[in-house]
């Protein structure tokens, strides 16, 4: 992985024991250590089974304010389905001396599924399918709002031609993008939308998926933005088991789901020139999408 943007202000071993201790956690004083630090967010591993989770720049706060807004519903919609999310154990808001929001969240075991070949990944897309069709229910009205995740793609056309002028790509990219937006747009209530949905954000332990985490981007709108994840994440094979344990979604959705990845493909591969894992994520989903035609 490329190396994250430097911090708009430090976080310290000291400062996130202070805030601990000044939160009056019962858990304050177990060993702490730093798990990652994200390109958003920092994760200093408390104990064993629990985590702080603090944004590391200005941009991320209201990433953490969307978490502790609506991590407990999305829990509960996902819990009936076997899927965890890292619904806050402690939703702390800003206060000296950190003034931002952050949270104790669950540790949860394994890894990310990135660290996965994809022809692996297809034991567990039965249940990815199974936890988004949980998540994909009418959202509550305080549901927070993104410019871009979960709207109609036609908002994304200029942005998106833009940068398939920028490099060759191969037709068949273009393709799938004028297809979706020839294909009419979600006609129903706006739903959850996880909103960055890739193999980074799937905790699985082998086989068995786990959790699904980074909900900072969260939002309401056309599932299809999630349901990408079928080029996003998957091979042929583990994309034909995800599409048929989705019954519940219709043509015309699976049609704007492969736009959207197409318009992150393009995306990740213009926007790549410090970022080597988007460049090759974002070929990794033109492989797809051309292996499909």
């Amino acid at each position: 992985m490329a190396d994250s943007p430097a911090a708009d202000f430090p976080i310290t071993e000291n400062l996130v024991r202070t805030l601990l201790r000044n939160a009056h956690l019962d858990y304050a004083e177990e060993p702490l250590s730093l798990a990652f630090a994200g390109w958003d967010n920092e994760m200093w591993r408390l104990g064993t089974t629990r985590a702080v989770r603090l944004p590391r720049r200005e941009l991320s706060v209201p990433l953490i304010d969307h978490e502790q807004l609506v991590l407990s519903r999305i829990a509960a919609l996902l819990r009936p389905a076997g899927v965890q999310v890292p619904e806050p154990l402690a939703a702390m808001p800003a206060t000296e001396p950190f003034a931002r929001p952050w949270s104790v969240v669950p540790w949860f075991g394994g890894s990310a599924a990135l660290h996965q070949p994809r022809a692996v990944r297809t034991a567990w897309a039965a249940k990815l399918a199974e936890a988004l069709a949980a998540l994909h229910v009418a959202a509550d009205a305080d549901a927070p709002a993104n410019p871009v995740r979960g709207q109609a793609l036609q908002t994304r056309d200029g942005a998106v031609r833009e940068r398939l002028a920028m490099t060759v790509f191969p037709p068949r990219v273009l393709a799938a993008w004028e297809d979706a937006l020839s294909t009419p747009g979600w006609p129903h209530a706006p739903v959850w939308v996880h909103g960055d949905l890739h193999a980074g954000n799937i905790v699985v332990d082998g086989p068995q998926l786990v959790a699904l985490v980074d909900f900072g981007d969260v939002t309401s709108g056309d599932p299809a933005y999630d349901l990408a994840a079928a080029w996003i994440v998957f091979d042929a094979a583990g994309r034909r088991e995800f599409i048929a344990a989705s019954a519940h979604v219709d043509a015309d959705t699976w049609v704007r789901a492969r736009g959207w990845a197409a318009a992150i493909a393009v995306t990740l591969t213009v926007l790549s020139d410090d970022r080597p894992d988007y460049a090759a994520l974002g070929a990794e989903i033109v492989a797809e999408l051309v292996a499909e035609s």
